[in-house]
């Protein structure tokens, strides 16, 4: 009897645990230069828990997708399901230093004709202000990219 107790307790208890999403993964999927890279980690993704955070690298990911679309109309409208994710997360948590960082990384690499541009130096101003209270691993990625950003500079981190 007791290891049937045991057994539903396990499920229970699984049942309730959220994983964090794996901000290695993630990353490496976003700086990567293939498509296959990027659709895998949208499909991992799609099969985490619902969250802010998940909503946030879909949406960076979806946009970073456009890139790889066939098709003027599709890559529009890749990128729009993309940006659509990410600024509803940003407009919830403002001050979020990580999904000011995602943002300000698209905008930097978007195409002008798109217009997704109009907030770099605003999500410049959270992500130094916010860089400091990072973990390691979120501020090795943004010094990283920050080496070659005309947005963001190393030096602008305290580096």
């Amino acid at each position: 009897m007791k290891p049937f107790i045991l057994l539903i307790f396990y499920f229970i208890f699984s049942a309730f645990h959220v994983r964090e999403v794996d901000k290695t993964e993630f990353y490496k999927a976003f700086s990567s230069a293939t498509e296959d890279g990027i659709d895998d980690m949208i499909n991992r993704l799609d099969q985490e828990k619902s969250s802010s955070l998940v909503a946030a690298y879909q949406g960076a990911l979806y946009m970073k997708k456009a890139g790889f679309v066939k098709g003027v109309n599709g890559k529009v409208k890749t990128f729009k399901k993309g940006a659509h994710l990410l600024e509803d997360v940003i407009q919830k948590d403002p001050s979020n230093t990580e999904y000011r960082f995602l943002r300000l990384a698209i905008q930097e690499h978007a195409p002008g004709i798109l217009g997704y541009n109009k907030n770099k130096y605003e999500d410049k101003s959270v992500v130094v202000n916010g860089f400091s209270k990072l973990n390691s691993n979120l501020k090795s990625v943004i010094s990283n990219y920050a080496k070659d950003s005309k947005v963001l500079k190393a030096s602008d981190l305290g580096n």
